[in-house]
């Protein structure tokens, strides 16, 4: 049994001295003169050529294994019915590989059959790969061995995410992969699959098609690279806040990086979960507010709410002033009956008496079947500029 693995490049390991030693220029004429080494570069430990592989070599989650089986006849008898059987024992399931399943009639003294075996491993830890075969000799006598070949499959990336809940439902996933093995990655592909409920939009490149980490997206030995998506419930299921209020499935992260001499490798994570944000019973969102306002001029906002209980509710909405901000219109004014999951819009007016970044407070609802109220502060900042200046 033999691993498949790409060839490597061969280096070559320089010998060298000055010319008044007792070698001379014996060393560096050799050097030159070995087909191995880059002309011009003879004392760098680079090569032209290409080496198989001396060993097993290492094997990351992720990618194919492959392997070169030949059963061979060491004995001058011609044997018969010979079946070979390569199974991949790992820590939780037993596979298959063997491309065929059907006896060789006869096997010739000198003789033998191979097979090439691939698996893309999915599991870390202890691989065992067992070869069994069996045979009937020239007298009819049934003959079986075994032989094993263990291997480790080793972990190539570290993955954490961080999700950031937006007050309009979006959310933002932060990934950061890093590269724990010991050789320089290809990253080829890092995308998102989002849940049914969700669009989801790359936030990694700069511009149309160009990527935020450049031409030559190499990922070096123990480096982190961090990619970024934002994620915008879906419009059927926005309109329902009781259910994005409940969902915590995100989707998978999809990764296909390449190794070497283009070994190719995918990775995709499990469902991503988050804690999903608490809204209460009501919830107040901001869909409209200028980003700058005159001092002491009037200025429009425009509020959603939403009810996300599991009851009907008959609202009373309160203005309450605070030092900066005065609220112009009725308060206490009453806003009507909100059956659950459903939302109104509420256009409101106000204005700032202070100069520099304001906060809008003093919202109240009160919903009057229960006589419970629900307080709204700090829920958004206006940059408050004098006239003049914003006039100038």
């Amino acid at each position: 049994v033999m691993r498949l693995t790409k060839p490597t490049l061969f280096t070559n390991i320089p010998v060298t001295c000055e010319e008044r030693d007792l070698p001379g220029n014996l060393f560096n004429q050799l050097m030159k003169d070995d087909p191995s080494t880059v002309k011009g570069a003879e004392t760098l430990m680079l090569g032209e050529m290409l080496t198989l592989p001396q060993n097993f070599g290492n094997i990351f989650l992720g990618e194919t294994f492959s392997s070169y089986i030949s059963v061979h006849n060491d004995s001058n008898q011609v044997v018969k019915d010979i079946l070979v059987k390569a199974d991949l024992q790992t820590s939780s399931q037993r596979l298959n590989l063997s491309a065929s399943s059907a006896a060789v009639a006869e096997l010739k003294p000198d003789c033998c059959i191979d097979d090439v075996i691939h698996h893309e491993v999915k599991e870390i830890g202890t691989h065992i790969l067992v070869c069994a075969v069996s045979y009937t000799t020239q007298t009819g006598e049934k003959m079986y061995f075994r032989k094993f070949f263990k291997f480790q499959v080793l972990k190539p990336l570290d993955v954490k995410t961080k999700f950031y809940n937006a007050e309009t439902d979006e959310v933002f996933l932060e990934a950061q992969i890093q590269n724990i093995t010991t050789s320089p990655m290809f990253m080829e592909k890092v995308s998102l699959e989002p849940s049914m409920m969700y669009n989801v939009a790359e936030l990694n490149t700069a511009g149309e098609s160009e990527s935020t980490f450049g031409s030559r997206t190499y990922l070096q030995p123990m480096d982190t690279r961090q990619y970024l998506y934002c994620l915008k419930p879906k419009q059927e299921f926005a309109e329902k806040a009781g259910v994005i209020k409940g969902v915590t499935v995100i989707g998978k992260l999809d990764i296909v990086w390449k190794t070497n001499l283009g070994e190719r490798g995918r990775l995709q994570t499990s469902q991503l979960q988050r804690m999903a944000p608490g809204y209460g019973d009501v919830r107040l969102s901001l869909e409209t507010i200028p980003d700058t306002v005159n001092l002491e001029e009037p200025f429009d906002i425009t509020c959603k709410i939403t009810n996300c209980s599991e009851r009907t509710m008959d609202l009373v909405l309160e203005m309450c002033n605070t030092n900066s901000i005065h609220w112009c219109g009725v308060s206490g004014r009453q806003l009507g009956k909100l059956h659950p999951s459903s939302s109104l819009h509420l256009a409101l007016t106000l204005l700032s008496s202070v100069q520099g970044l304001q906060s809008v407070s003093g919202l109240r609802l009160t919903d009057t079947f229960l006589k419970r109220t629900y307080e709204y502060d700090d829920i958004a900042q206006v940059c408050v500029v004098s006239s003049e200046v914003k006039q100038s």
